[in-house]
Parts: structure tokens; C-alpha cells; sequence
């Protein structure tokens, strides 16, 4: 059986130095520049046209990571849902540029979610209400580029809350994101599952992993071997998916993408 191929998230300055080794095997890439708010409202056209140049010969799946600092999907102002919307609007703006087929957005849950979200009887219906008047224009457009919307774990204890989010925007478009990191702080430092849960937990709604390693206590970014997640587990987890998930290295430092790809490659997990 074929072992899956790992891509990486890269941004315009480290495209260069990995460009022989995406290429090697067309890997799975994710750009890391249109995230950024000063990036978007300039001139945010030539940056993503010197990357057009740079993947010439690249013909892997190609994705961004979409807007994420300073809001919430969720927000309960009416306002500042109007100002999120036209973030992400934005960034499927530069997807669509980009021929990327694929935007990661992040999860509303917090971790204050977990022991309050019951509360009141309405709180989750309530959470959908507001994710859905946020992304009602932003997943339409998505439909009509063909830009899958993923989202990322960040404080999420529960695995199946992003997912059942997920499923409850009913769009073919809309699928769950994994952040091994995220998922294994979530696991040591504040009791959520263990990381291969939250993959097991998603099923075929996952399309999307962030791999980077953690020791549980803040969000590292490091290679895998570098920390204490169970990475044999993980991708047993991942190998019993048919949805094909984008396996995207998403570490601090862009020189360990190869050093974390060699650590996988050598537990013969991936390559």
C-alpha cells in the first residue's frame, strides 16, 4: 500500500528553498501570506502573481490559509460579522487567483465553550445561527469557485463540535481541518482526547492536516520528533480515511519542513 505524500505550508519567502522538493513529488501546498490583513488591502495582486511564477511546474493540490487574527466566526456583532465576512471574502478572492481549491478558516470553540456551551438549551443552535449569517455569502462563493472552506481546530476540546458545525452548514464546501499541535495542547493541557481521536472523530469530513508537534503545553510548531505526539497513531487514524486529507507540515521555522518530513518518512508513515 502507497504511503501518503506529505506537502507543507509555505510563505512567498520560503517557497524558493522547498520548490525542488514540492515539485518532487507535486506535493500538497498551502500558502501562508493572505492571512494577512495589511496584505489583502494592498496590493496583495503582485505578491500572489510572483508565486503564480514560482510553482511553475506545480501541479499539487494548492491551498491558503484564509484570514483569521482579531475575529471570530461567531461573533455575536452584527457588525463585526459584516467586517469577517469581507475578510474571508477577501481571501477566497486570492484563493481564486491562485487557482487554490482549498481555504483554512478557524473554529468559533473555545475552551470556555466546553464546560459553558450547555448552559442554556440554545447556545449551540444559537453558534450555528451566528457561523451560518458570517459565512452565508463567503460558503456560496466558495460553491461557485470551488474553494473547499476547512476549519481548523484551535481551543477546541470536543472533537465533534467542529464537526457537527461543519455538517450543520450543509455545503458540499465546507469540511473540518485537523492541527495535530492544537488537538495534542488540547489533550495535555486542558483533558480533550488524544490526537488520533480528533482524526477518528472527523471521519471523511477531515480533508485538511496541519502537522506540527507539541509538548502539549503551548502551540510549538515543531517538527515531527520533536515533541510527544504519538505520530504511529496518528496515521493509522489518517490511514483508515477515503477522504484523502491534505498532510500539510505547518512549522515555525519553514528549514525543519524537510527534517520533519525525513522524521515520518523514516517511521515509514509517509513520504
Amino acid at each position: 500500500m502507497s504511503k501518503p505524500v506529505l506537502g507543507a505550508a509555505l510563505s512567498i519567502k520560503s517557497i524558493p528553498a522547498h520548490r525542488d522538493w514540492l515539485l518532487e513529488k507535486q506535493r500538497d501546498l498551502e500558502i501562508q501570506d493572505f492571512f494577512r490583513a495589511d496584505l489583502l488591502d494592498s496590493d496583495w495582486r503582485a505578491t500572489a502573481g510572483e508565486i503564480k511564477q514560482m510553482l511553475t511546474g506545480h501541479t499539487g493540490r494548492l491551498g491558503i490559509h484564509g484570514p483569521f487574527w482579531g475575529f471570530k466566526i461567531d461573533s455575536h456583532d452584527p457588525m463585526i460579522r459584516q467586517a469577517v465576512t469581507k475578510r474571508l471574502l477577501q481571501g477566497l478572492e486570492a484563493a481564486e487567483f491562485l487557482g487554490a481549491t482549498q481555504m483554512v478558516i478557524h473554529s468559533p470553540f473555545t475552551t470556555w465553550d466546553h464546560n459553558n456551551l450547555d448552559l442554556y438549551p440554545d447556545n449551540r443552535a444559537n453558534i450555528v445561527e451566528r457561523v451560518e449569517a458570517t459565512l452565508a455569502e463567503v460558503i456560496a462563493r466558495a460553491e461557485t469557485i470551488g474553494c473547499e472552506i476547512v476549519i481548523e481546530n484551535i481551543e477546541d476540546k470536543d472533537p465533534r463540535d467542529r464537526v457537527r458545525l461543519a455538517k450543520a452548514l450543509e455545503s458540499s464546501k465546507v469540511r473540518v481541518s485537523l492541527d495535530t499541535g492544537h488537538a495534542n495542547y488540547a489533550h495535555i493541557s486542558t483533558g480533550a482526547p488524544p490526537v488520533d481521536y480528533y482524526v477518528e472523530t472527523a471521519g471523511d469530513m477531515l480533508t485538511h492536516v496541519h502537522l506540527q508537534d507539541t509538548d502539549g503545553f503551548a502551540d510549538r510548531h515543531w517538527a515531527p520528533g520533536e515533541g510527544n505526539i504519538p505520530w504511529g497513531a496518528v496515521f493509522r487514524a489518517l490511514g483508515r480515511l477515503t477522504s484523502n486529507p491534505r498532510l500539510i507540515l505547518e512549522l515555525r521555522n519553514h528549514e525543519d519542513v524537510r527534517k520533519g518530513a525525513a522524521h515520518l518518512a523514516a517511521l515509514g508513515l509517509a513520504e
